[in-house]
């Protein structure tokens, strides 16, 4: 259980530093290439992050269905749908802290 917590951290670790390197502005771009490349890369980041949600959800779809016929491991079950939780309930609170990001903004006067 440990060593799956750890794993998850590193995995998470990765992925901002990720986020952070897809983000940073290169210096000899203009402003306008710059904050276009920021968004795409950004839409980019968020586009694989939710086709990697889908596919965590689908593997334990299968390892459970595996598991309902007999066929199945049944800690490597238990692992999948742990997961899957684990990365919608990730989802979940990006989505909510969007969701409120926008709202402060439309609340902003000009």
């Amino acid at each position: 259980m440990i060593s799956d917590i750890t794993t998850r951290s590193f995995d998470a670790l990765n992925a901002y530093g990720q986020t952070q390197k897809a983000l940073q502005p290169s210096t000899d771009d203009t402003q306008n290439d710059t904050s276009s490349d920021s968004v795409s890369s950004f839409s980019n980041v968020l586009d694989g992050a939710l086709k990697n949600a889908v596919q965590t959800g689908k593997s334990a779809e299968t390892l459970t269905a595996q598991g309902l016929s007999g066929k199945g491991n049944l800690t490597d079950i238990a692992t999948s749908v742990e997961e899957a939780k684990l990365t919608l309930q990730t989802v979940t609170t990006v989505r909510d802290r969007i969701v409120q990001a926008y709202q402060d903004v439309m609340k902003m006067s000009i």
